[in-house]
């Protein structure tokens, strides 16, 4: 009975590598990916450094993993919110507004995504690290194809003005994606301030009349840091 209590508290092999994933994030986010230092991942995590070749090849392969669970995670979201919206509009505020709505956790991932955008385009020797790598840059085309789609309705039904479905896309995902080249959790904006800002500019470059009444906001939901 002893053996099978301990047993029962040690932690699994995916909450031990949900917690790298974790640390990781916040050391890439707050210290860059350059600057962090593998080891201290491991210490923040509680193990030895060679523990951490168990879950991922190289801290490469790592930063792969939390780019693709960040893009898989807007994906769904995504999803989420526009399938089967009756309400084009009420829908793209709601996409816009949830793009801000993030713990301090999904913040950082953010950073690094848009940070190390760059090493998607690099192809790797390790098949570990290319198949992470190849996940996120699939990802990255289900999102904006999936944008570009939702925006498509949005011509259809007269909603927004008729334009390159895939450039529109590529301009609010932009315009978005800037935010977390300088946001960090704790400085002198809050979230809710730049949703304020930047939602108004994304439906400026939708063509959404700026007289237009803005629809309730949705309830906030708060979500894990990543994927389990």
């Amino acid at each position: 009975m002893a053996a099978e209590t301990i047993e029962a508290r040690r932690p699994s092999s995916r909450s031990k590598r949900v917690a790298i994933l974790e640390a990781a994030t916040a050391s890439f986010g707050k210290e860059g990916y350059e600057d962090s230092k593998w080891a201290d991942v491991a210490k923040a995590v509680g193990i030895g450094s060679t523990a951490l070749y168990h879950y991922f090849e190289s801290k490469l392969h790592c930063l792969y993993w939390i780019m693709a669970d960040a893009l898989e995670s807007r994906l769904e979201e995504f999803q989420q919110d526009t399938k089967g919206a009756d309400d084009f509009h009420e829908a793209l505020v709601t996409v816009l507004r949830a793009g801000f709505d993030l713990s301090d956790q999904e913040v950082l991932r953010n950073r690094v995504l848009i940070a190390e955008q760059a090493l998607l385009a690099v192809h790797r020797t390790s098949p570990r690290e290319e198949e992470a790598r190849q996940r996120a840059r699939a990802r990255t085309r289900d999102l904006e194809f999936a944008w570009a789609t939702f925006l498509a309705r949005g011509m259809e039904q007269g909603a927004i003005p008729e334009a390159d479905p895939r450039l529109l896309t590529r301009a609010v995902l932009g315009l978005h994606n800037s935010v977390w080249h300088w946001y960090r959790p704790g400085g002198d904006l809050s979230l809710d301030q730049v949703s304020e800002f930047f939602v108004a500019r994304c439906l400026a470059v939708l063509g959404v009349p700026a007289e237009r009444p803005k629809r309730k906001a949705a309830p906030k939901r708060r979500r894990s840091a990543t994927r389990k």
